[in-house]
């Protein structure tokens, strides 16, 4: 079930590059709120305070804004190049009794028997999108690997214990995880020698850019 947090933002007068890095440099961050045909508002939360709900795996949130309170689904979170610090959030409107999608994260539990057999496990899906009521929102699906052994592998349709009411979108035939043949010797020198070929010498240009054909002309 989701995870309901209380979150306290302002309205904020301050808008652009320059005024959202200000606020940052504060310690604070630039938001949006949207949806429900009303019209964009745009806030600022301490960063203090949304840290731990973005990285708590909530999915919509109490918000406070200036004293009045209204459900919001985090719809987008802006990360720095890094992805350690949060740039900028928005926050779609949302009620208790409307259907939304979202994205729900995948652990994988326990340790597949196929490593000890010289198998390496691969997740090609980290998370996987459900529809649902706003408030139901799953935290995360635990789905067990020990079992795995080498070329076995578990779909979107081994999940398990998916409430009722939550519907997964994806392809049931995706596959969310799997162990594969550690790569040999061989393998892994021939994709060491394709990293490294030397690349095909570029072409010799034989007449000059429009630009600096331009550049020329003015020149004279």
């Amino acid at each position: 079930m989701a995870t309901i947090e209380r979150l306290a933002a302002q309205k904020r007068d301050e808008i652009g590059t320059t005024a959202c890095r200000r606020l940052r440099r504060n310690g604070q961050i630039p938001a949006n709120v949207f949806g429900h045909q009303q019209d964009p508002v745009a806030v600022k939360i301490v960063a203090d305070d949304l840290r731990p709900i973005i990285h708590g795996r909530a999915h919509v949130v109490d918000l406070n804004i200036d004293g009045a309170v209204e459900k919001a689904l985090i719809r987008e979170v802006a990360w720095d190049t890094y992805g350690k610090y949060v740039r900028h959030v928005d926050f779609l409107r949302v009620s208790e009794d409307e259907r939304v999608t979202a994205s729900v994260p995948l652990q994988f539990v326990g340790t597949p028997v196929g490593l000890q057999n010289g198998g390496i496990m691969e997740q090609p899906l980290h998370a996987v999108e459900v529809e649902c009521l706003a408030i139901a929102i799953p935290d995360v699906f635990k789905v067990r690997v020990n079992e795995l052994d080498v070329d076995d592998s578990l779909s979107v349709s081994d999940i398990k214990d998916i409430p009722e009411g939550v519907t997964i979108l994806d392809p049931p035939e995706s596959v969310i995880v799997q162990v594969v043949p550690a790569p040999t010797e061989e393998e892994l020198e021939a994709e060491l020698e394709e990293e490294g070929a030397v690349p095909a010498e570029p072409e010799l240009i034989t007449r000059e850019s429009d630009e600096d054909e331009e550049e020329s002309s003015s020149d004279d």
